[in-house]
């Protein structure tokens, strides 16, 4: 398995970004399938070093096309790669993610627009007490690695049924529930990068665990999956 990210998916980016079209990709299409053959031999040695602490059900590898059928943008083709991997079981909530762009590559996880049941079970859940989340978020290391919830996707003021005063107020207003740490190229290149992705993975893992507990219980604490 690859180990390491090759500097040639970089390049081949870098490319791709000024000759995005059908026709220079028809004509790198060899470079393109190298490229992709080494990722996602990269992507299966983090998965199975993720399986070493975790269970992951799926490894999800997204489309290099663009959809471009409602957008203004008509460039074909994604100038980044990226994958995610999901957890396995009802009981294990939440997903890793890693996004590799020249300039722009990061890993997340966490909540992404959760359906309309988990989004409310959460919100309440913080309204109760959201000393715990709090704690997570507060631990030294986590805090230097993501520096909070992505703040993109918030109602403005508060949600239906919510207080805008409401102390918590802050974390209700949020849509998902998701961090994310940048990787500069060097980074990414790097022979560690490795160790270095599964160290900030490693680090999500109270956050899961807490946030699995709330999406598997009601409100009084009781097993939802039982």
């Amino acid at each position: 398995m690859q180990t390491q990210i090759p500097p040639s998916v970089f390049s081949f980016l870098n490319r791709l970004k000024e000759n995005n079209h059908r026709d220079w990709m028809q004509e790198h299409k060899k470079e393109y399938q190298a490229n992709e053959k080494a990722l996602k031999s990269f992507y299966a040695a983090i998965e199975k070093e993720l399986n070493t602490t975790d269970q992951i059900e799926k490894v999800k590898v997204f489309r290099i096309n663009r959809d471009i059928r409602f957008s203004n943008d008509k460039t074909p083709y994604n100038i980044h790669r990226s994958a995610s991997f999901s957890r396995a079981g009802a009981h294990r909530r939440g997903g890793y993610y890693l996004r590799i762009e020249p300039g722009n590559s990061l890993m997340a996880g966490g909540f992404f627009n959760p359906n309309p049941e988990d989004l409310q079970r959460i919100r309440k859940e913080f309204e109760m007490d959201a000393a715990p989340i709090r704690k997570i978020l507060s631990n030294p290391q986590f805090k230097n690695a993501f520096q909070g919830f992505n703040q993109e996707y918030r109602v403005k003021t508060a949600p239906k049924g919510f207080s805008k005063d409401d102390p918590n107020i802050d974390l209700i207003r949020l849509k998902s529930f998701f961090v994310a740490h940048p990787f500069t190229d060097q980074e990414v290149l790097a022979t560690n990068f490795k160790e270095n992705l599964l160290h900030h993975y490693a680090l999500l893992r109270p956050f899961f665990d807490y946030m699995s507990d709330v999406l598997t219980t009601d409100l009084n604490g009781v097993s939802l999956l039982e």
